[in-house]
């Protein structure tokens, strides 16, 4: 079966290819789609080792003129998207592991009833946050051909079709590829905030808006079936935040105005959504029989579940419309807009109960239960808002305040000193703020961001969040603004631990924080707390990261635990394995013991958003995923580390971090090499997210962001980030007599087993050969040898990890993964080769010439390498 399945989706991929072909030979001629066949066909030898066919690449690329090579990149580049693409519909339609089966079988053999799954139902809470920060390398326009070309693949390939179906919808999808052909795939300016947010809501509109309901009530049938347990109404398993225009750490493009706009625009947009669900549910809803609590809202109405309706679709146009006004800044009156959720579920739950009442359940629990769940879920802001801030950002409004009170510089004051001001005024009455300060640019801004917290209220936001935070102080500074700023409610304000020094310090900071009355008193018994992944591995390497986020979370939960205080803890998890990236079942069922009793809420990232929600059906499994190993993890918690455990992993850990180290900040070669030997200068020219690439634009290595840091080494397949240090450390546990222990800990801790296992996709997705042609024509004589020692390094742990998990190959636990690789192989080959000709052109301009043609060409093939790898930072 798994071979009849692999052989359909290499059919369409091939299929889609040769519909690729058609295009450009239409538009270049015949001689064009030869060479670019030959190319093709080259880039696959040469992968399966062919040094001829290798050759015969290089030296043709060698010899073609700027332009040819960009018509080259541009045909890998979308062969590679038309492959993610065919992969995408294939998985989603053939996937044979139902992860809710998984769960009860797992259930099963531990004897698990009713009552201990009740319990378990009772923390289902997901939140995942959209963030757009990282690379999305993709356009929008592209991204909705794609979706519509998935459909198409989806339809085409149902059993019963008539051959005059068949032949329209191929039609489409050649229609669809040749508008994709034609389009520029490249963006000419970097997508504002503002784009960045609307890119957001449609994922929320073509996707999520559907698949939430079918999920729940999917789930809630699966519950009902095995347990008896049913998931209440006014309850939603999972909910949506966003990082899409309230993320300003590090991105002077995200203002308190563009945040005002963002949350307006969610607001549109939900209202749209609702108002076009309450006009089909008026539709729907013709019944004349009502109960007598709809009748008293109703009066006379001979279809009073239409007259109870109706006014609420004015209201929500009204919104819509009003929303459109205030955006072009004209003065709106605000007063018939949809303001809460509240007013949106009163006349959805009369009409539900009366239809209940009425004998017409059926009718209930059909759209109408479909849209009070997406009120639950969604509300009328369509999505939370975080807002995310640099604490030195906090530290410089009351810097300025205390120089101006003649009180001195806060900057400059004690922990001790700071929390005694902070805390003072926090039990203040009068102001803080005097109304003849004039604060400078950066601070007025600060104070602008409180501003329109205050003024937008409570169900627009989700929390604050504090990145850098590293003393009490950082935490009660945002509590003393959002206070004097007319924030009336207890937004919850969430220090983000993301150095390493930072997570070995989380919890005292925390313990500090719960010691303080007045705080204590702020939170009411919930707190939330975020750990990051992508700096704490950027500074430590993986393996130290790893172990530091585990035993920050695990102090975490036993400070909450003693303090009777609910935790949540927020994961700010990238997509890739250097940036904490797991798969959702691995990494849920990897933390600690008691780590998911206050809730889920982790990061939702760029291009993973798209390739686990971009379609329904994709939603669907995805939701599923994070359900079943949620309530599994809360029911069947991993175990605890046993002592011998803690001490080697102690030990790899800080072996890998001096590993890592060592090279990455110690050795003089490093710099000049990672400059060279990868595009990290030229990612800087791709205009990618709103944020720049670095924090600081003067800054060198440490300042820039972890994921360009993470693009520029899967760009030459050497994927460094990821692997650097690690094996090294577990060869070196070994050698000292440990190998007993670590199969123990392979066997028995899935922490453990989840890091290495993961390192298997990581290797698979490496390339030495690859990494060693950049280095063979872009690095100089006398730094080449550095290269070498990084892949004998790579080759070496490869060969380890094989050994440790008794496999032959990498990936060999995951043939579907295999066969995922081995498709894009042939087409990756060639754009490597021809990235690393640009480079070589592109370097040998001066300093101030530019060749537009290059540089194009160069954002093609960067952004084909990360379509072709699957992800990109």
């Amino acid at each position: 079966m798994s071979q009849v399945l692999d052989s359909q989706l290499t059919g369409t991929v091939r299929n889609l290819g040769a519909v690729l072909g058609d295009t450009i030979r239409e538009q270049l001629g015949e001689h064009w789609l030869d060479r670019i066949e030959a190319v093709r066909k080259d880039g696959r030898k040469a992968h399966q080792g062919d040094e001829d066919a290798a050759k015969r690449v290089k030296q043709l690329f060698t010899e073609l003129k700027n332009d040819e090579l960009l018509t080259v990149g541009r045909a890998f580049s979308q062969f590679l998207n038309l492959a993610n693409i065919a992969e995408q519909e294939f998985n989603s339609n053939n996937d044979q592991n139902d992860p809710i089966d998984t769960l009860f079988n797992h259930l099963d053999e531990a004897g698990i009833q009713a009552d201990t799954f009740e319990k378990a139902l009772d923390h289902l809470n997901i939140e995942l946050v959209l963030t757009a920060h990282p690379t999305e390398v993709t356009r929008r326009t592209l991204i909705h051909k794609h979706s519509e070309l998935a459909k198409c693949l989806s339809k085409v390939h149902q059993s019963e079709i008539t051959d005059t179906h068949r032949d329209k919808i191929e039609t489409r999808i050649a229609e669809l590829i040749s508008q994709a052909w034609h389009t520029e795939e490249i963006r000419t300016i970097r997508p504002t905030p503002v784009d960045e947010a609307r890119w957001g809501f449609s994922v929320i509109e073509n996707s999520l808006w559907e698949a939430v309901p079918d999920f729940i009530r999917e789930l809630d049938k699966r519950f009902v079936d095995k347990f008896d347990l049913s998931i209440p109404l006014d309850v939603a398993p999972v909910k949506f935040g966003s990082w899409m225009g309230g993320d300003r750490d590090g991105n002077p493009f995200v203002t308190s105005k563009v945040t005002e706009q963002v949350l307006l625009l969610a607001r549109k947009r939900a209202a749209k959504l609702f108002a076009k669900d309450i006009d089909f549910l008026q539709v729907e809803l013709s019944m004349s029989d009502c109960d007598d609590a709809l009748r008293s809202q109703v009066g006379d109405e001979l279809e009073p579940y239409r007259a109870l309706l109706r006014p609420l679709l004015d209201k929500l146009l009204n919104t819509h419309e009003g929303i459109t006004e205030k955006l072009k800044g004209n003065n709106v009156d605000t007063s018939d807009w949809i303001s809460n959720k509240e007013e949106l579920l009163a006349p959805l739950m009369a009409c539900y109960q009366s239809l209940q009442a009425c004998g017409m359940t059926v009718i209930a629990q059909g759209h109408l239960q479909d849209t009070i769940r997406r009120v639950h879920c969604f509300g009328v802001h369509l999505l939370k808002l975080d807002v995310r801030q640099d604490s030195e950002r906090h530290s410089d409004v009351f810097s300025e305040l205390t120089r101006y009170l003649g009180l001195g510089d806060y900057g400059q004051w004690s922990e001790e000193d700071k929390q005694a001001f902070l805390l003072k005024e926090l039990g203040s009455k009068r102001p803080l703020f005097p109304s003849t300060w004039q604060p400078s640019e950066d601070v007025q801004e600060v104070i602008d961001t409180c501003k329109v917290i205050s003024k937008n209220g409570k169900d627009g936001f989700g929390i604050y969040i504090i990145s850098m935070a590293s003393l009490p102080s950082d935490v009660l500074s945002v509590n003393l603004l959002l206070k004097e700023l007319g924030v009336t409610w207890a937004m919850p304000v969430a220090p983000l631990f993301e150095t390493l020094d930072d997570l070995n310090a989380a919890a005292s900071v925390t313990k500090k924080l719960f010691s303080i009355d007045w705080y204590r008193g702020y939170i009411q018994g919930k707190q939330h707390i975020m750990i990051g992944y992508s700096d704490s591995a950027k500074d430590a390497g993986a393996m130290a990261a790893g172990w530091a986020q585990y035993e920050s979370q695990e102090a975490l939960v036993a400070l909450a635990e003693e303090n009777d205080i609910e935790l949540t803890l927020f994961h700010g998890r990238g997509g890739t394995i250097g940036r904490g990236g797991l798969p959702a079942h691995a990494a849920i069922l990897s933390q600690p013991p008691g780590s998911l009793t206050g809730g889920f809420r982790v990061t939702e990232q760029g291009e993973t958003i798209r390739y686990k929600f971009g379609m329904p059906i994709l939603a669907q499994r995805s939701l599923a995923l994070y359900a079943s190993a949620i309530l599994e993890a809360l029911i069947l918690p991993p175990p605890a580390p046993e002592q011998e455990w803690r001490e080697a992993i102690t030990k790899m850990a800080a072996d890998g971090r001096d590993n890592y180290r060592q090279i990455v900040r110690h050795d003089e070669n490093f710099v000049p090499y990672f400059r060279v030997a990868t595009p990290e200068q030229e990612l800087g020219k791709l205009p990618l997210g709103s944020r720049p690439a670095k924090r600081k634009p003067t800054g060198g290595i440490e300042s820039l962001r972890a994921i360009p840091w993470i693009f520029a080494w899967a760009q030459t397949r050497m994927v460094l980030p990821s692997w650097l240090g690690t094996m090294k450390a577990v060869q070196t546990s070994l050698d000292a007599g440990k190998g007993d222990t670590i199969k123990d800990m392979l066997d028995n801790w899935p922490f453990f087993y989840s890091r290495l296992s993961m390192l298997d996709m990581v290797f698979a997705k490496a390339a030495p050969n690859i990494s060693k042609e950049y280095d063979d024509n872009l690095v100089p004589e006398k730094l080449r040898h550095f290269g070498d020692a990084l892949r004998s390094e790579l080759q070496l742990s490869i060969d380890l990890l094989l050994e440790l998990l008794d496999q032959k190959a990498v990936m060999e636990s995951d043939p579907k993964g295999t066969v995922s690789m081995n498709i894009r192989a042939g087409y990756l080959q060639p754009l490597h080769y021809l990235q690393i000709e640009l480079l070589k052109r592109i370097r040998l301009l001066d300093d101030e010439e530019h060749d537009a043609t290059l540089e194009r060409a160069m954002m093609v093939t960067i952004a084909g390498i990360a379509v072709g790898m699957r992800n990109t930072g």
